[in-house]
């Protein structure tokens, strides 16, 4: 009986240590998204989910194709040049926060993480093209 008893107080013990352990994906981009603030310059409440940050680097990605095709393709390698140059600000080393997410999302991340401590996101977190063109204007 005393045997049964134990097992069945480690299983439950283990399996409430798993569940407590355990975090949703959102929540583990959060966690990234916070750690990468320091490295960015980013807003600390910026701490979008993955699929918040791939809208905000999409938006960012058809501004800039837009933008050469219309002949503004200076502006649009200045912009280019200004994300990369901030996503390498603080070392390429990924934190450790970071980890458990998958090359693409950490990438994802880092990059709306880089938008929004470059100053080009509104409100919402939302990629704003007017405020990158401002910016490169300085």
């Amino acid at each position: 009986m005393r045997r049964a008893t134990t097992a069945l107080l480690a299983a439950c013990l283990l399996a409430g240590a798993a569940v407590g352990c355990s975090k949703s994906g959102d929540e583990k981009a959060k966690d990234c998204a916070a750690a990468l603030t320091e490295r960015t310059g980013g807003d600390s409440a910026d701490e979008p989910t993955v699929s918040e940050a791939k809208r905000r680097v999409d938006a960012l990605d058809k501004t800039l194709a837009g933008m050469v095709r219309s002949g503004y393709q200076s502006v649009a390698k200045d912009a280019a040049d200004a994300l990369e140059e901030k996503t390498q600000d603080g070392g390429k080393s990924r934190p450790e926060a970071c980890e458990p997410l998958a090359e693409d999302d950490y990438t994802v991340l880092l990059m709306a993480k880089a938008i929004d401590g470059l100053g080009w996101t509104g409100e919402g977190g939302e990629f704003d093209k007017l405020k990158m063109v401002e910016s490169l204007g300085d």
